[in-house]
């Protein structure tokens, strides 16, 4: 006698080829068509289309499939068969079919095929997840974080967490999340895990962190969350140079990566390829100077010494196939603790890497002040506490060495692999300006 049909995934649907199964998972759709339903299933792996035909079934199992409904779920028995014109090139001739939990049919599921909203859409985030646009986007945001830890893991790095509330701003202090830690004092939500990586780096000699990070900016643009995953390489006896080569593997790498793991999201996705075929080493580098010289090319009004917004920074890159290096920005509109370019004191030894096709910035960095008394000089500058980075400037009291390290934003970046008009897309539950919910 025949044992129960194997419980698979349905992205294993190529192994069982011919053979009864059965799946676990959710109503995606469903057609019918006089005697045959066509109910496609979904259950996080991936999709398949269903084929219940009425004579080859009992009339309670065909009844039960021409009256599911979204989002309805279900275990489903059947025989896997290939089908080259099929979604994931594979069908289920369906013979048995459990509803699980039944969505009632006069309480449907709020997202339909029509076009919706995008606020609607944002209010129903933890319903949209389903669809097949952002299951696509979230699998393609996981590979580009597996690739990130994967190249640091294989190179020498050691992860080393940082903390997410912190004393001390890192960017600044007109962007933090202010919260009382007891009767203590206020402490911070984390900008960066950067000023930690650099302790650890001296201690490691290459780190990186991994974690969410917080902007307390104003900001409604298509590039900006309040919340964000950031990673962050930290080296020890590191320059620009060092700095920049790091960012541009690094890059090739990930995007190489979600080429060649996630076809199929990208596809779902619509997303030109070819752009990214062409993301490897060597990146174009020019300096910041050359930068501006560009933009008033091009009708801007910046001035040296300007920082770039969002339009100057599509107009740089519009040219450049590839990520694009700007490097040795003024130092008065970098951070604190930027190295100064020993031959022009003005100019920081800072890269921003600008994605191309109009995406802006994703990776910052540079080198990091390693003198005692510069550092100090600059924290003054800045009109920061130094009581605040009293532990900061030990690490330069104690085998002070050149370093550096750059931060890569993950939703600007997955924004760009996949081609999306705005961050929102690419993470679970956004955080922005006017949205903490759902």
């Amino acid at each position: 006698m025949a044992g129960p049909a194997p419980l698979i995934r349905i992205d294993q649907a190529r192994e069982f080829d011919g053979q009864t199964v059965t799946l676990q998972g959710w109503v995606h759709n469903l057609r019918r068509s006089g005697k045959i339903a066509f109910p496609t299933f979904r259950d996080g792996s991936g999709f398949i289309q269903g084929v219940v035909v009425k004579q080859d079934v009992p009339e309670e199992i065909f009844e039960r499939c021409r009256h599911l409904t979204h989002e309805s779920s279900v275990r489903v028995t059947g025989k896997v068969r290939a089908d080259e014109r099929a979604p994931g090139g594979f069908e289920l001739d369906v013979s048995d079919l459990e509803v699980v939990q039944a969505v009632p049919a006069d309480q449907p599921f709020p997202i339909t095929p029509k076009e919706h909203g995008v606020e609607f859409l944002m209010d129903q985030r933890h319903l949209w997840l389903r669809s097949r646009r952002q299951h696509a986007i979230l699998r393609v945001r996981h590979e580009v974080i597996r690739a990130a830890r994967d190249y640091f893991d294989n190179n020498g790095f050691t992860l080393v967490d940082t903390p997410i509330l912190t004393p001390a701003a890192c960017e600044g202090t007109t962007t933090l999340f202010q919260v009382p830690y007891f009767d203590y004092e206020t402490a911070y939500l984390a900008q960066s895990g950067q000023l930690y990586s650099e302790a650890t780096a001296a201690a490691f000699g290459k780190v990186y962190c991994f974690g969410p990070t917080f902007r307390a900016e104003k900001s409604k643009t298509r590039r900006h969350l309040t919340e964000f995953w950031m990673i962050e390489p930290e080296m020890a006896y590191a320059d620009l140079n060092a700095v920049m080569d790091l960012a541009e593997d690094f890059l090739e790498n990930v995007v190489q990566r979600v080429l060649k793991n996630k076809a199929e999201e990208l596809k779902v996705l619509e997303r030109d390829t070819s752009k990214l075929e062409k993301v490897k080493k060597p990146f174009p580098r020019i300096s910041y100077d050359d930068a501006v010289e560009i933009l008033k090319r091009k009708g801007s009004e910046i001035q040296w010494g300007g920082d770039f917004g969002g339009t100057d920074e599509t107009l740089i890159g519009e040219d450049f196939e590839k990520p694009l290096m700007v490097h040795r920005f003024p130092m008065a509109i970098k951070a604190f603790y930027m190295q100064p370019d020993a031959e022009r004191p003005e100019l920081a030894l800072g890269v921003d890497v600008l994605a191309p096709e109009g995406y802006g910035e994703i990776i910052g960095g540079g080198q990091r002040i390693h003198d005692y008394a510069l550092l100090l000089q600059k924290l003054e500058e800045h009109k920061l506490p130094k009581e605040a980075f009293d532990w900061y400037l030990d690490l330069r009291r104690y085998g002070a060495v050149p370093h550096g390290g750059f931060g890569m934003g993950i939703e600007r970046c997955v924004a760009w692999v996949c081609g999306l008009e705005h961050v929102r897309e690419t993470i679970a539950f956004p955080r922005m300006l006017y949205r903490t919910r759902p």
